[in-house]
């Protein structure tokens, strides 16, 4: 009963946190609305409670929203389960099919992930000392490429799965004209091997926003090399942001 009511707080939480801001969706759908036209397929993966599925929504995309945790799939269901243009799959997303382990932060279920160095690296990372695991869960795993079986070719993807973006990205060898994915000052090697990775894929332009700024870092495109710099350069504090790629200037 308590592990259900934490539950139930840390879904609570995300939904106040995510939900609260208008101005914060204004500027995502501003930041999005780059990449996605009405009509456009979009997958969100680790969708969490869906905020960017609501501006992909507004923005007139059809969604595949990827979500592996099974109270936050509820809360996705809840909130669009009656929208035919929104797909929900619960699944974490990796380099093959099969199944995961999934560390779940049941009061900041934002940050649970599949992956354990992820959880290692913040046992000793001052920012991240409050923070706990403490359920793990065996979930269903998919990949990019078998999503695109699935569900189409999207216009855009958006990954953020705490320390497991590298290994999404593993499972990608599609064509996709733009993406985005999730780093952290906490794992730089991982968010590097990400941009390595749309680099091999394909993508030559690149630009950044830093936390839940929806606004880009730099005033024009940058290559991968360039990207990779800034990437180190960054201070610790600067903790988290989202790189995003592309193949084509933004629409």
């Amino acid at each position: 009963m308590l592990e259900r009511l934490r539950t139930a707080r840390g879904v609570l939480r995300s939904l106040r946190l995510y939900y609260g801001d208008r101005a914060r969706a204004a500027a995502m759908d501003r930041l999005y609305g780059a990449f996605v036209r009405p009509g456009d397929l979009v997958f969100d993966v680790g969708a969490h409670v869906g905020d960017r599925v609501g501006a992909f929504r507004r923005l007139g995309a059809r969604v595949v929203a990827v979500e592996p945790q099974p109270a936050l799939v509820a809360s996705l269901r809840l909130l669009y389960g009656r929208d035919p243009q929104v797909a929900i799959e619960r699944a974490a997303v990796g380099r093959a099919q099969g199944a995961a382990t999934l560390n779940i932060n049941v009061a900041n279920p934002t940050v649970s992930t599949a992956s354990a160095a992820f959880v290692t690296a913040a046992a000793t990372a001052a920012r991240w000392r409050a923070e706990r695991w403490t359920r793990t869960l065996t979930v269903p795993m998919t990949t990019l490429d078998a999503l695109i079986a699935r569900h189409g070719a999207p216009a855009f993807i958006k990954i953020d799965v705490e320390g497991f973006e590298a290994e999404a990205l593993a499972g990608l060898t599609r064509d996709v004209p733009a993406l985005s994915f999730e780093f952290t000052t906490l794992q730089r090697d991982v968010a590097q091997a990400a941009l390595a990775r749309c680099a091999a894929l394909g993508f030559t332009r690149f630009n950044a926003a830093l936390g839940e700024s929806q606004r880009f870092e730099h005033p024009g495109w940058i290559d991968a090399g360039t990207m990779a710099a800034r990437l180190a350069a960054l201070p610790e504090e600067a903790n988290s942001g989202d790189v995003y790629a592309a193949r084509l200037p933004n629409r």
